[in-house]
């Protein structure tokens, strides 16, 4: 099965070659990462250490952090974001290249250590036939993903055959693996639980009540704010979840501002990291790792990715480590895991709703468990003693 995956994989590389590259010329967060992965762009070589950590984007590659620092580590990422993260704490990262160059690219290690839903055959096969220990960790399966999964169970089966290890969210998630063929699961609940925010600039909170909206999507904010207005004592940050919808996100809350007579700033353009003097009412957060500073000063946060149904969610544990009142939409099926393990989410199912929650005396949000990673790094430790 594995020469007749690899035969079709290249012949699916081959068949993309030149649209993705025209994609990287078009779209900047393409830019590097399409490049090096399917053209090893100065991606040639996969640099070497004894555990292999593979994540795919930026909040994935900040909840490997402590595990990663804690050993001879190297990083492989997807995303540009989850590049400079992993960059930002280790110093042997790479694009992970396409499956059709792993048997080639693939340099060996003692244990490879995967996050989540990373399910790349070749990666789990390469690792196993050069010896390493492989691992899956905060592994989920999503009840609107999991029947996709089935129809493609023979290959799922398959995979895990290389997998020697695997940490779940949760027994649903648990009981969805077995059904894919994976064994030797643990429960753990979690680790974007383990994560302490880190904050890297402190702000002054302003006199106004400060309002955020964190990871927006496209057509949220129109969406939100079509159930929202502003009162002369509030100031309302919106945070995209993407840095490549900056641009587009201005030119609506510009047209925005116009309409409802406000002032409209980017925080980038903000003199002095000063909120205090700033007399915007509408901001607009351009800035990437910013969004934990905001939340230790905020007067409340609306959790987006949640208010339309194909993203999902976003995980609500940051927002919980400062203990601020949290609303969210329905539409978290990806994060039910995340927002297990927090108190006190007000969801909001009737976005007529929006405005009276938002000014309502809502309990501040809590965490109510915290996972060890201990048993993580026992493993990845027998792997490293064998």
């Amino acid at each position: 099965m594995i020469f007749v995956y690899y035969i079709l994989i290249l012949s699916v590389h081959i068949f993309l070659a030149l649209p993705l590259l025209f994609l990287s010329f078009l779209k900047d967060k393409y830019k590097k990462s399409l490049k090096a992965r399917f053209f090893l762009y100065k991606n040639l070589r996969q640099k070497t250490a004894s555990v292999h950590f593979h994540a795919c984007s930026f909040g994935e590659v900040r909840s490997i952090k402590e595990l990663a620092s804690s050993y001879d580590s190297k990083i492989t990422t997807i995303t540009q974001t989850g590049f400079d993260e992993a960059q930002s704490f280790c110093k042997s990262v790479n694009f992970l290249a396409f499956e059709s160059f792993l048997p080639f690219w693939f340099r060996s290690c003692k244990v490879l250590v995967v996050f989540e839903a990373e399910l790349w055959l070749m990666l789990f096969f390469m690792a196993k036939f050069r010896g390493a220990k492989t691992i899956l960790i905060n592994a989920r399966i999503s009840e609107k993903s999991f029947p996709k999964y089935l129809k493609l169970s023979f290959f799922y089966k398959k995979l895990f055959s290389f997998v020697d290890e695997i940490f779940a969210q949760s027994e649903l998630d648990k009981q969805r693996l077995e059904c894919l063929g994976a064994k030797n699961i643990k429960i753990l609940g979690n680790i974007k639980t383990s994560l302490t925010p880190n904050i890297t600039k402190h702000y002054h909170k302003p006199k106004e009540r400060l309002i955020i909206f964190a990871s927006t999507h496209e057509k949220e904010e129109e969406l939100l704010l079509a159930h929202f207005k502003l009162k002369k004592d509030e100031k309302l940050i919106i945070a995209p979840r993407h840095p490549e919808r900056f641009e587009r996100v201005q030119e609506f809350l510009c047209s925005y501002a116009k309409r409802e007579n406000l002032h409209f700033q980017r925080l980038s353009k903000l003199e002095n990291n000063d909120l205090t003097s700033c007399k915007a009412e509408l901001l607009l957060l351009d800035r990437l790792g910013e969004l934990v500073n905001f939340y230790a000063i905020c007067d409340v946060v609306v959790l987006c990715g949640s208010f339309v149904d194909k993203i999902g969610g976003h995980n609500p544990v940051e927002v919980a480590h400062f203990h601020k009142p949290l609303i969210s939409g329905e539409f978290f099926h990806n994060q039910k895991s995340s927002y297990a393990s927090v108190g006190n989410i007000e969801i909001c199912k009737n976005l007529q709703e929006l405005n009276t929650l938002i000014r309502k005396d809502i309990k501040p949000s809590y965490l109510i468990d915290k996972i060890d990673l201990t048993p993580i790094k026992e493993s990845i430790q027998e792997a490293l003693n064998a």
